[in-house]
């Protein structure tokens, strides 16, 4: 009987011994093919502006001069004043006897209002006409999928589908027999002043939604990217920012590693993955120190992805979208207006480091190792 039970007990133990010498303890390999992945929930959240009535209508402002503006410039009555010049970079108009006038800011009438007060020390009550010649301080960029992409003057109230229009249409596959348009429009924006406007592209175009028809103003951007192409937009605390070309199963480890790895200060915990439309994104947060350590699966990424490394926790996702879809709208027009104007061609993009508008209050390292 006890040498049965010695029997089962040696059995036992060496059962046990060959499942552990069977199941070594998991290693974290980055570059390892993903064998398990999770995709994370996402959250859709309201875009923060909405298209305004004000939007869709002209500008009744008067035109204010700016820096490259081409003027014609006579004192009435006085034979051999008139001259063309333009205002130069510093704002200033040089005129006749009047020295330099500042111009930038003003309109025509206050300026020809401001040359006749610099020039009443050498004529008698000068009447000053002044003719604006030519737009050049106003303009818009056309980025993308169009015939004839680059930098438009502003010379008169233009709504995004005349720009469209006076930039060739968009581009088609006319070459290969086909009429297909190449531009994406489920992820063409217009970007002003840093922020994204809740323009639908698909309305417009496809099916002639004047509500999405607004009025351009100086230094907008309308980027209609390529339907034939995608990428993964990497932002934050990386070390080297830039546009990953989106490939079957790229991860979001693979794609960090893309950038050569977070940087300095980047806290890991919270690191933002947003999808869809930047004008109706979905957000998710992912804690990306967990999946360096082991402790997670990796997370599968989609074309047209961005993906944050913030410097800080942050309380909101809304807070975080904000700022991301921010410094996307800048990356997107620094590339591809650097790309227009001849410049590098690679992916590398340029923003202003993240910071943390609304920290948490929780402490935390910078790698967020718990």
């Amino acid at each position: 009987m006890i040498a049965r039970c010695l029997t089962v007990l040696g059995c036992g133990l060496l059962l046990l011994l060959a499942g552990c010498l069977q199941a070594p303890k998991p290693t974290f390999d980055p570059y390892a093919p993903d064998t398990t992945l999770t995709s994370p929930d996402f959250e859709t959240l309201e875009p923060e502006t909405t298209i305004t009535p004000a939007m869709l209508k002209p500008s009744t402002a008067p035109y204010q001069l700016g820096p490259g503006d081409i003027l014609e410039i006579e004192v009435a009555e006085i034979p051999g004043t008139l001259a063309r010049t333009f205002i130069m970079p510093d704002g200033m108009v040089y005129y006749n006897l009047a020295g330099g006038v500042k111009a930038e800011g003003l309109t025509v009438n206050q300026l020809s209002e401001s040359l006749a007060k610099a020039l009443a020390r050498d004529y008698t009550e000068p009447v000053v006409n002044i003719t604006l010649v030519e737009v050049r301080s106003r303009r818009y960029w056309m980025l993308g999928r169009v015939y004839n992409p680059g930098l438009y003057p502003l010379r008169q109230p233009t709504t995004l589908i005349e720009s469209i229009a006076m930039a060739g249409g968009l581009f088609s596959a006319r070459f290969s027999g086909s009429t297909e348009e190449l531009a994406d429009l489920g992820h063409s924006i217009v970007i002003r002043d840093g922020e994204v406007l809740p323009v639908d592209f698909t309305k417009l175009i496809r099916e002639g939604d004047m509500s999405q028809n607004i009025y351009l103003q100086h230094n907008d951007y309308i980027y209609l990217p390529s339907a034939q192409g995608s990428s993964v937009l990497l932002l934050g605390r990386v070390t080297q920012p830039k546009a990953v070309s989106y490939k079957d199963d790229l991860t979001l480890t693979e794609a960090i590693a893309y950038g050569l790895g977070p940087s300095d200060k980047a806290y890991l915990s919270q690191v933002v993955i947003v999808r869809g439309s930047l004008r109706e994104p979905q957000v998710a947060v992912v804690d990306f120190y967990k999946i360096m350590t082991g402790q997670m699966p990796d997370v599968p990424l989609e074309p047209w992805d961005i993906v944050w490394i913030p410097q800080d926790p942050w309380e909101t996702a809304y807070d975080y979208l904000k700022q991301v879809v921010r410094s996307a709208a800048q990356a997107i027009a620094i590339n591809e207006g650097s790309r227009l104007a001849g410049g590098d061609t690679g992916a590398t993009v340029s923003v202003p480091v993240q910071t943390s508008p609304t920290p948490a209050a929780t402490p935390a390292a910078a790698t967020g190792a718990e």
